[in-house]
């Protein structure tokens, strides 16, 4: 007995969607392991690359607070070297957990071994100090270097290894994808074969979008990690879109910042490295009446020098603590009027060296901020020492305060070259300085102004500035009282 037109019509549709319905659990299954594997890329990797970093910061941190009380015995710098250490001890903990293989755990123990090895030299150290005894400095010291550069060389071969390891699970993501796909096409395939025009209707709405994914996979694969990635397709799909795309951007921020950095560094420490290293060798290698009379000369260049160095060093691990929002403010209420005097005062020897005058206007009525004065005091130094910096010989630096709506308003203004239109609106990013083509010639970091809008911002204010070509520039921030 043959079927019926109502059998063959469900055999035709059993036919359509038993190979629909096998498609949509092959690719939901796909989709949901890509997506597993996407996750694993934004949240595990980037928090372990966010660790190593924040460590390698730390330790430099931590060495400069190892310094400054070897030679002033401030055992201030004794506490803060004491918290240092358990911000790292705690950053190392959670890297052992976080990591998934044996060789990044033996990484980590290893990183862990050499600094409890530092951290043991340095105590040792310590008790010289704290009951000035006599001691070898020079013999701890070269212990505690070959230990920290081991420990960032580790930190930094476990970072390569861990961006190695998330491009090769980006080409494995994009050979799943091809499998994927080429599933997809076989159904379809069949379906086509059966006639039934919904069936390529939604396998086009799933291989299309699995196409440009499997596309922008490969081009991932290559370096480029450029995101904007848009499609038109179901809800899970388009999650899974969005979850590229953010990773996208993680992945070109970290490429950014590991760029920017390594270029400050060739850039600013090259110059005072090779003055220092030079001075070194002229004041070991020379001799006579000639060269004692140049000796003074040659010791305040290897010092104006070490300050730069220093100040790069502090600005870089400040902004680090302001961008992972580690900043602290300890609020009262003060008068800004006579912080603003106080700045002031400090930026006049720099300013007399190059014939600058400065003037203020504060009025007396001024109402009161709630801020943190040593903060607020940074951001003030700073901004009048840019001006400083971009104002040439004779000219002047006005600073006024005025009562604004609900606070306080500065402003700082010079008579310098002026900036860029182009560059106004990027003037507080960190390491923009380079871009400003006048100014190619002065020495700085590009992190100044960074540092003030992160101090402003975390009070509650807002800073901006303006400029006109040749007539100066104008930097103006506001406070709520």
């Amino acid at each position: 007995m043959r079927p019926g037109i109502f059998t063959r019509m469900m055999i035709g549709y059993l036919a359509i969607l038993i190979p629909l319905a096998a498609v949509s659990a092959y690719t939901f299954s796909r989709f949901s392991a890509f997506r597993a594997a996407t996750d694993e890329i934004l949240h595990a990797d980037q928090r372990l690359k966010d660790l190593v970093q924040a460590v390698g910061e730390s330790i430099i941190s931590q060495t400069g607070f190892d310094r400054k009380y070897i030679i002033t015995g401030d055992r201030e710098y004794f506490f803060q070297f004491e918290r240092m250490e358990s911000e790292i001890s705690s950053m190392l903990a959670e890297a052992m957990t976080t990591v998934r293989n044996d060789e990044k755990k033996e990484m980590v123990e290893r990183i862990y071994d050499a600094y409890g090895a530092y951290k043991d030299v340095f105590y040792e150290e310590a008790s010289y100090v704290e009951n000035k005894d006599e001691y070898l400095p020079d013999a701890f010291r070269v212990k505690k270097e070959v230990l920290t550069d081991g420990v960032l060389l580790e930190l930094r071969n476990l970072r390569m290894m861990t961006e190695r390891e998330t491009f090769e699970k980006v080409e494995i993501l994009g050979d799943s994808v091809s499998e994927a796909t080429k599933m997809v096409a076989v159904i379809v395939a069949g379906c086509v074969v059966l006639g039934i025009i919904i069936s390529v209707l939604v396998t086009r709405s799933i291989t299309i979008p699995l196409s440009i994914m499997r596309r922008k996979t490969r081009r991932i694969a290559r370096g480029d990690f450029d995101g904007g990635l848009e499609i038109s397709a179901p809800p899970e799909i388009c999650d899974l879109a969005r979850d590229f795309n953010s990773m996208c951007d993680k992945l070109q921020e970290a490429d950014k910042i590991k760029s920017d950095f390594f270029s400050l560094m060739a850039h600013e420490l090259r110059t005072p490295l090779a003055s220092i290293r030079e001075g070194t060798n002229l004041l070991l290698n020379n001799r006579g009446e000639d060269f004692r009379e140049n000796q003074t000369r040659v010791l305040r260049i290897i010092t104006e020098e070490s300050n730069r160095l220093t100040d790069l060093v502090n600005s870089l691990l400040d902004l680090s603590k302001m961008e992972a929002g580690m900043l602290s403010l300890k609020r009262e209420k003060f008068d800004i009027g006579s912080l603003i005097l106080k700045a002031v005062s400090g930026m006049e020897p720099l300013a007399m060296t190059k014939n600058i005058g400065i003037s203020w206007q504060v009025p007396q009525a001024l109402p009161q901020v709630s801020a943190d004065e040593e903060r607020l005091l940074q951001a003030l130094r700073n901004l009048i020492g840019n001006a400083v910096k971009f104002t040439p010989e004779g000219g002047r630096i006005v600073i006024t305060a005025r009562p604004c709506d609900g606070g306080v308003e500065v402003s700082v203004a010079d008579s310098g070259h002026g900036i860029p239109p182009e560059d106004l609106e990027v003037i507080f990013d960190k390491f923009r300085q380079s871009a400003m083509t006048n100014f190619s010639t002065i020495k700085g970091t590009g992190l100044g102004l960074a540092i003030v809008k992160h101090i402003i911002t975390a009070h509650g204010g807002r800073i901006w500035a303006t400029s006109e070509a040749g007539r100066g520039s104008i930097f103006t921030f506001q406070l709520p009282s």
